[in-house]
């Protein structure tokens, strides 16, 4: 026992040694342990601390930015308030240069002339009046002159930036599609057996069928839609091999049906595409039908992107209701695809919206998207510009060169014969008529029902056309006179 207690009491050297080697190998791990603990938070925290920066770098730059706007467009105010002040100016010096010179002329005159001064003094002011009349009639008129061309150039400046927005990247086919066979053994039996196949298949589908071209074959229509379902159908019956008239009906059938969807879809991308959600099925699947429609060669989903992106450009630019300008850009031309109803696209659209309860602004912006109505507010004429823009810019729509000449060359023609008729003009692709009589020949009142005239004949020789026709008669009379040089 004693033994045991002495060896707890009294260690060895050598024990003594050991135990204080593993208490310091002990205490360096704990230390290198710790280091590394130090390091990785000194890490952590130099890495947060470099995200923070960064977020305040690009913070700061958004910030310089905004504060660059506002300080050109305070720039623009205070050039234009120096503006006026000066032409202020300069009318209160010249005005005051006229009183001394009055002043001046009333005392010489009072000298020489053989008159009382309240004589000299009517005389005086008649004619200083007429001569100050003169002078500030010219310098308002430079004035208007001046604001004029300045506003036409901001007024520039602001379609340029917002078409500058109008870009888009939908790609769309006009009016052929193409389908590639895998030999041309498959023609035959497309064909079928006196020609049932193909009488088949251009029955259900309503397009026509070339099989002219080696190695291809053409599907022709107007109508994209059909012609996206011809497509479909035909390359599953050439990938089912089983091409006989029930087997094409019932293709054709399920394609309709998936297409169906795909109008659905495509109607929901596009409203999103703009910043519209949650609107009815029923519009949705009307404005799918952009997918598949054409104005004046233009695609309804190309033109209708365009047009809203210019749209929300200018409402920015102008201060004006964004979400009024995308939901009237967005269903301007929802009346197009409204196949089950007579009227106008612009008629249609707005009792369209008009069952779905949207509010007016967004159906006066439809209603007066062509000038059929005056415009009822300022997201009226936005809409009415960027669709302006959009189907107006080249390269945007194309037809038929003959056709347009000849439709045109009727329209004009139908004015042109009318007694007292100097010029008629179609404008805007035919839907405008505008009709130049001469003054001396008619009377307002017979311009009135020259317009009606020829209203009545456009409608007889044009049961069926793209839209209106608007007439409008100009009678004017005018007065010259040239100077000598």
């Amino acid at each position: 026992m004693l033994q045991k207690f002495f060896r707890r009491i009294f260690i060895s050297p050598k024990e003594k040694q050991e135990k204080l080697e593993a208490v310091k190998q002990q205490a360096k791990e704990i230390t290198l342990k710790a280091q590394e603990e130090a390091l990785r938070i000194k890490q952590q925290a130099e890495k947060e601390a470099q995200e923070a920066m960064s977020e305040a770098i690009e913070m700061e730059k958004r910030l310089a930015k905004k504060e660059q706007q506002l300080e050109d467009r305070e720039t623009t105010v205070n050039r234009e308030k120096q503006s006026l002040q000066d032409s202020k100016s300069y009318l209160d010096s010249l005005k005051k240069e006229i009183e001394e010179k009055r002043e001046q002329m009333l005392q010489k005159l009072e000298k020489i002339a053989k008159m009382t001064k309240e004589e000299a003094k009517d005389l005086l002011l008649r004619g200083w009046e007429e001569k100050l009349k003169e002078e500030i009639a010219s310098k308002i008129k430079e004035a208007e002159e001046k604001t004029k061309a300045e506003a036409d150039e901001k007024a520039k400046q602001i379609l340029v930036d917002a078409m500058r927005y109008g870009a888009v990247d939908y790609v769309a086919e006009y009016t052929l599609s193409v389908v590639q066979l895998p030999n041309e053994d498959y023609k035959g039996r497309i064909i079928g057996k006196d020609g049932r196949n193909i009488r088949a298949f251009e029955l259900a589908t309503g397009v026509d069928v070339d099989l002219e071209e080696e190695g291809v074959i053409r599907l022709s229509s107007f109508n994209a839609a059909r012609r996206e379902i011809a497509r479909l159908s035909l390359e599953r019956l050439i990938k089912d091999g089983r091409i006989q008239p029930q087997r094409i009906e019932e293709i054709v059938k399920k394609t309709k049906e998936e297409v169906e969807k795909t109008i659905f879809k495509a109607g929901e991308e596009l409203a999103h595409r703009v910043g519209v959600f949650n609107l009815p099925p029923e519009l949705t699947t009307a404005l799918g039908r952009f997918k598949y429609r054409y104005s004046y060669g233009q695609n309804m989903i190309v033109h209708t992107l365009e047009e809203t992106k210019i749209g929300v450009a200018l409402a920015h630019e102008l201060g004006a209701d964004v979400n009024i300008i995308k939901l009237g850009c967005l269903l301007h031309d929802i009346g197009k695809v409204v196949s089950d109803k007579e009227g106008s696209h612009v008629e249609l659209g707005v009792e369209l919206l008009k069952k779905h309860r949207f509010p007016q602004k967004v159906i006066d912006c439809v209603a007066a998207h062509h000038e059929d109505i005056p415009f009822p507010s300022v997201e009226a004429v936005i809409v009415y510009i960027a669709d302006a823009v959009s189907g107006g810019r080249p390269g945007a729509r194309h037809e038929d060169f003959e056709e347009y000449l000849k439709r045109i060359k009727t329209i004009e023609e139908a004015a042109k014969t009318k007694k007292g008729v100097c010029e008629a003009y179609a404008l805007q692709a035919g839907r405008e008529l505008r009709v130049v009589v001469r003054p001396e020949e008619m009377t307002d009142d017979e311009t009135t029902v020259l317009a009606e005239k020829i209203k009545d004949e456009l409608e007889k020789k044009f049961e069926v056309f793209p839209g209106q026709i608007k007439v409008t008669v100009i009678r004017e009379t005018r007065a010259e006179a040239t100077t000598k040089i």
